[in-house]
């Protein structure tokens, strides 16, 4: 008995060392070794740490241009030197508008005036340590003096517009009225200016931001009454960073243009703000009555407009440039110094910024000292790991494109992959990302303990979409990035694999979003009151970045892409035949009169226009191209990389490394040419948003049907030379 016990227990043992887990472009006997280091990195991580540091930073405000924002970065930069990495602040200057003058005014039916001030919270110390911060209003909003009628528009998305048209209503030289939610807020004003408004203003409903969801700050974590979020509203589906040199890094010597010639400024002045302000505009609100869907949660029935209401709106910025500070702190690779991995976060708040960004800024600061602490003991990361503290990311992604951008070429010859966050709270792992790196994001997922559960956070965000009807029996599918972070430069302009990562849907902090209240103490009662999910975040971004500077091979695997690129590819195929079936139902409808559109009986019927009927669209290029792409990746998926000589394992990370690039076009899209990845992209009515195969996508949904064949054979093109690059790399690795 003993004796077969301890031959159970031995054989546990020798279990326990062996690779049991695959683990992406790591032979064998070195997968071993990477778990064990990864112990040792965990055991050098601080919860004390995260709360002092995110304690420290968030205590005042901290916007970009301000001198917290520069406090902010130095202290950042300390402590990576004092870790022993090689850091600098970079700092360039874009564009920056903060408010000297906000008025908004009911003037009829009768009189109100807008607070639009947050005041501070009882048992909160910090919002009452608001001196320097910035008050509620929109960054690059243009300045505007303008009066009119009210028009409330629900969300303010183009559907909304297509459903006040049914009814007769047009918002021409009128000022509209949207709820914050269901897209960007940039979108809102944008839409509203198309549409011949003459001023936006967007207030947070309570539906969706409020006492509907539950009680608000301090009794609970959702938005008080009087709070406001604030926000950049520059048409960043056109290009993010600074308006004044799209392309060219804001070097402080940098020529530029008038503010007023920009092409991502709105078309119309724009402000946010509270539903205690909203509540006297709404309730004077005449017209017909709101949809079902398009009525909030304030306590009276929601009108449409436009009637008796008017209000007066003026804006006034001053039009400066912000110095915008980056901490870059490397640690150089000792065998492919010249393969980078970056990993970032921003650090500048649009006040205190506790839980955005600060609670992902701090897990980057945390990963990085462990690393530090591992190379004490002599290891040495096989690439050159580059951590990456943005500034500016609040109003346009200020700090991270203008670096980029000054650094592009030598991102696009080193730069192998970006992995990003931004804020993090309790609850499920998300990722999101270059779907080339699904593989390692499932890996890294499978290795970290959910806090609560005590299951693997794979397990757990694969039972999250089990119970949703999803089930998943492989890899954990991540989402296709568009923009509204730091990652957009990375992968959208330079096409560099990039992966954003985090958990949240449990911590309760989306009240405090962009508002006063966004500090420290709504973080350790709302938010992740023990740091367990902090903490959590750290272990996840450290493993991304030991497993990508370690490996053997970069860990991009090409199956998941194949398999997704020809679901994007069945999906706007799709797209063509529904518009079709749809375009021609309606017209038909239209021919023999029975399409008449109204909202009040006691109104005209509206007969709409016939569309344009969607046209043939040749889809063989893209047919061929996906059946290109999944050939290649089947070739390239036989070849066994194990084992792998140092020589071609080189030879084939320098084709991995520059195999995204392939999916760019120096051309870009149509109407922005920044954006030059063809497969993803934020949508243009979108904002954050993603629009996958966004070239052939947007040409069919506006119904640009020549543009359409011309992206689809553009699109094909960069596909196809994706699998001619993996082509190559089989071709080396059977050599």
């Amino acid at each position: 008995m003993k004796r077969a016990l301890a031959l159970f227990v031995s054989t546990l043992m020798v279990s326990a060392q062996s690779p049991e887990k695959p683990l992406a472009g790591f032979q064998p006997e070195n997968a071993r070794r990477e778990f064990e280091l990864e112990k040792q990195f965990d055991s050098h991580l601080s919860r004390a740490n995260l709360q002092q540091w995110l304690k420290r930073m968030s205590a005042k405000p901290h916007h970009v241009g301000s001198p917290g924002s520069r406090e902010v970065a130095e202290f950042i930069a300390a402590q990576f030197k004092s870790w022993g990495y090689d850091t600098q602040i970079e700092t360039f200057y874009p564009l920056f508008p903060t408010p000297k003058t906000r008025v908004l005014e009911m003037i009829a039916p009768e009189k109100f005036t807008a607070k639009l001030s947050e005041p501070p919270i009882e048992g909160d110390e910090s919002t009452a340590n608001t001196a320097g911060g910035l008050p509620t209003y929109h960054a690059y909003s243009i300045d505007g003096d303008v009066t009119g009628d009210l028009v409330y528009v629900n969300y303010g998305l183009p559907g909304d517009y297509d459903k006040l048209a049914e009814m007769g209503i047009d918002v021409k030289g009128k000022i509209v009225l949207a709820r914050y939610g269901a897209s960007w807020r940039g979108i809102k004003p944008k839409v509203a200016a198309e549409h011949g408004a003459i001023g936006c203003i967007i207030y947070s409903d309570p539906r969706d931001d409020g006492y509907y969801a539950g009680d608000v700050y301090p009794k609970g974590g959702f938005r008080p009454k009087d709070s406001a979020q604030r926000g950049s509203v520059m048409d960043m589906p056109t290009y993010p960073g600074d308006p004044l040199s799209p392309g060219v890094g804001a070097t402080k010597d940098l020529k530029r243009g008038p503010y007023k010639q920009a092409a991502t400024l709105t078309k119309i002045p724009v402000l946010p703000i509270s539903y205690g302000d909203a509540e006297p505009l709404l309730r004077a609100l005449g017209g017909p009555v709101a949809p079902p869907d398009w009525r909030g949660a304030l306590p009276f029935t929601y009108h449409i407009g436009p009637g008796a209401t008017k209000v007066h709106l003026k804006l006034e910025f001053n039009w400066d440039l912000a110095p915008t500070h980056n901490v870059i702190a490397r640690m150089t690779g000792a065998e492919r110094p010249d393969e980078w991995i970056l990993r970032g976060n921003h650090h500048d708040g649009w006040v205190f910024g506790a839980s955005d960004p600060l609670t992902g800024m701090v897990t980057v600061m945390e990963e990085a000292r462990a690393l530090s602490e591992l190379a004490k003991t002599g290891w040495k990361p096989k690439r050159t790991i580059i951590f990456c503290a943005w500034d500016g990311e609040e109003p346009a992604l200020l700090g991270s494109t203008e670096w980029a951008e000054f650094h592009a070429d030598e991102l696009k010859k080193h730069a192998a992959v970006y992995v990003n966050s931004d804020g993090t709270s309790r609850g499920f792992v998300h990722v999101g990302g270059s779907h080339t790196l699904e593989t390692l994001a499932s890996q890294a997922a499978r290795d970290i303990t959910d806090p609560e559960t005590k299951v693997s956070t794979l397990e757990r965000a694969k039972a999250q979409r089990a119970v949703a009807g999803n089930p998943t029996p492989g890899d954990l599918p991540i989402s296709a990035l568009g923009s509204g972070s730091d990652y957009t430069v990375f992968v959208d302009h330079l096409g560099i694999a990039s992966l954003n990562i985090g958990f949240g849907g449990e911590g309760n902090g989306a009240g405090s979003y962009h508002s006063n209240y966004d500090t420290y103490d709504h973080v350790v009662k709302f938010e992740d009151p023990d740091f367990q999910y902090i903490f959590a975040s750290a272990q996840l971004g450290g493993r991304f970045v030991l497993r990508l500077a370690n490996a053997d091979v970069l860990p991009l695997r090409f199956d998941n892409f194949s398999k997704i690129v020809t679901r994007y590819a069945g999906e706007v195929k799709k797209l063509a035949d529904d518009m079709r079936a749809e375009t021609d139902k309606q017209n038909e409808l239209i021919r023999n009169g029975s399409l008449k559109l109204t909202a009040d009986p006691r109104k005209t019927y509206i007969v709409p226009e016939p569309k344009s009927a969607v046209p043939f669209l040749n889809f063989a290029p893209l047919d061929n191209a996906v059946s290109k792409l999944k050939l290649s990746t089947e070739a390239f998926t036989k070849i066994d990389l194990k084992a792998l000589p140092e020589p071609k394992a080189k030879a084939l990370d320098a084709i991995l490394l520059q195999i995204e690039r392939k999916l760019t076009r120096p051309e870009g899209l149509p109407r922005r040419p920044w954006f030059q990845h063809q497969i993803y992209a934020p949508g243009f009515y979108t904002g954050y948003g993603v629009k996958t195969l966004p070239g052939i996508r947007e040409a069919i949904e506006e119904r640009y049907w020549q543009e359409a064949d011309e992206q689809i054979v553009k699109t094909s093109a960069s596909i196809e030379a994706f699998a001619a690059e993996l082509d190559r790399a089989t071709k080396l690795l059977g050599q």
